[in-house]
């Protein structure tokens, strides 16, 4: 799903309620993560929750990398911001995911506004730990 039929979907429910019952669903249609996956390496610092982000990094020539993304939490919720993070920058190239500013996005949606602080601090922290994948991969093809 992308990030336009999300938000098209989110401006249908008015509800905060439905709202959130849409993020949950989100989250489900997320892949398993492996559990070699589930390491100290790919755990993100800095979420209430547990929450693993694993990347690869494919060249794309003058383009740049093309970045992918598989993630997971222990909390339904935050399982799908990562859904819906992965629909903002899953698939693009590291150029593309570091112009891209995800929180002004959930703020523009209204998301940010119905996060406890805990986890806005985590989601950033998602969002953080991408756009840091996305330099390193333009760092290392530079």
């Amino acid at each position: 799903m992308s990030i336009d039929e999300i938000i098209d979907n989110f401006s249908l429910l008015d509800e905060w309620d439905d709202r959130y019952r849409y993020v949950i669903e989100l989250g489900k249609g997320l892949a398993p993560l492996d559990e070699r996956d589930r390491n100290q390496a790919n755990k993100v610092q800095g979420c209430a929750s547990q929450v693993w982000l694993a990347t690869s990094v494919r060249p794309n020539g003058a383009d740049g990398p093309v970045l992918t993304f598989i993630g997971d939490s222990d909390a339904h919720i935050v399982r799908g911001l990562i859904a819906i993070l992965f629909a903002i920058y899953s698939g693009k190239h590291a150029r593309e995911i570091l112009a891209n500013d995800a929180i002004a996005l959930f703020e523009r949606i209204g998301l940010r506004e119905h996060l406890t602080p805990q986890r806005s601090n985590g989601f950033r922290s998602m969002v953080e730990r991408i756009k840091s994948d996305a330099r390193a991969a333009m760092a290392a093809v530079a």
